[in-house]
């Protein structure tokens, strides 16, 4: 096979990535190393376009087509970052995901202390469709913040806010409640730009103290507990794959939770046998020559206490004169 330049043509990283084999920028590694061939042939660039994966190898072994995209839900714990491996050897959500799951890219990031849903996938253009700006995939928070702040403040929002140069885009923000000093706000967005709940939150003065994604489009963090991971069913990601086409008010409205997954149990060691102190006692007897007639060791008995002697009765006191 030999480069295209067919409209069809999609760079191979992209193909590869989607195939499961590894992420984009590691496959430009992978091609520099000269790991990769097409029909023997060993590619030396990365730019090269083709149409299919019939033909490449990957270290000699042929690339089987890409499975179908499969899509889960993770719920993040807060203090884990959203990275393969992390050099400073923090934990990760790979440490944290269960075992038997295929090699999966997170949809976008949360920050270190965030949590709730991250969007897991295999599928390198199902990710970037719903990392995309121009899909305007809508993603709901809810923060609690330190400080004061009014309805009418987070109603201004709605028109978006420029913070040091930056512009962020409509946000529909509401106050759910107040608890002492504390305010509990629930935010909706489309753009999700780096750290952007907290820098708009921040400059209304409020000091954001826990952030949780509930959502991500019609994926919902549901009853999943921090750890646990659920699959999307196939159908419901092909029938959101063909709403991104239409406006974000036509969408798929239905929240889709997944089906649980669950860790396959570690192999935990036998519990120890309990001691048997019967033939524990016998084999001390044995070893001191008594003899070993008794059936185990007798219970311990406390001493009987000597009765309490009897009061002598008291004599009636005499009447006063």
């Amino acid at each position: 096979m030999t480069q295209s330049s067919s409209s069809k043509a999609q760079r191979i990283a992209k193909l590869l990535a989607r195939a499961g084999i590894a992420s984009r920028r590691e496959i430009e590694r992978m091609i520099a190393d000269g790991r990769i061939a097409i029909d023997g042939k060993v590619l030396d660039t990365p730019a090269t376009l083709i149409t299919s994966l019939r033909g490449v190898t990957v270290d000699g072994n042929p690339v089987e087509a890409p499975a179908p995209a499969r899509l889960f839900l993770f719920h993040k714990p807060a203090g884990v970052l959203v990275t393969e491996r992390d050099p400073k050897g923090r934990p990760t959500i790979y440490d944290r995901l269960p075992r038997g799951l295929p090699r999966l890219v997170p949809v976008g990031r949360l920050d270190l202390n965030t949590e709730g849903l991250l969007l897991l996938t295999t599928d390198g253009g199902l990710k970037r469709q719903l990392e995309l700006p121009a899909s305007q995939v809508e993603r709901v928070y809810r923060a609690r913040a330190f400080g004061k702040v009014s309805q009418d403040q987070l109603e201004e929002l709605i028109d978006g806010v420029e913070i040091d140069g930056v512009r962020y885009g409509r946000i529909d923000a509401n106050l759910e409640r107040r608890t002492g000093a504390n305010v509990w706000i629930e935010m909706r967005l489309s753009e999700g730009k780096n750290r952007e709940v907290r820098r708009v939150l921040e400059h209304l003065g409020l000091k954001v103290s826990r952030l949780i994604r509930l959502a991500y489009g019609p994926f919902v963090l549901g009853d999943l507990e921090p750890g646990q991971v659920a699959e999307i069913r196939r159908h419901d990601i092909v029938a959101f794959r063909k709403t991104l086409d239409l406006p974000s008010d036509r969408r798929m409205s239905t929240p889709i939770v997944g089906t649980l997954v669950t860790e396959t149990a570690k192999d935990t060691p036998p519990r120890p046998e309990r001691p048997n102190r019967a033939a524990a006692f016998k084999a001390r007897q044995r070893a001191s020559g008594k003899p070993t007639d008794s059936k185990g060791p007798t219970p311990r008995t406390r001493a009987a206490r000597p009765a309490r002697p009897v009061p002598k009765p008291r004599r009636p006191r005499k009447p006063k004169a």
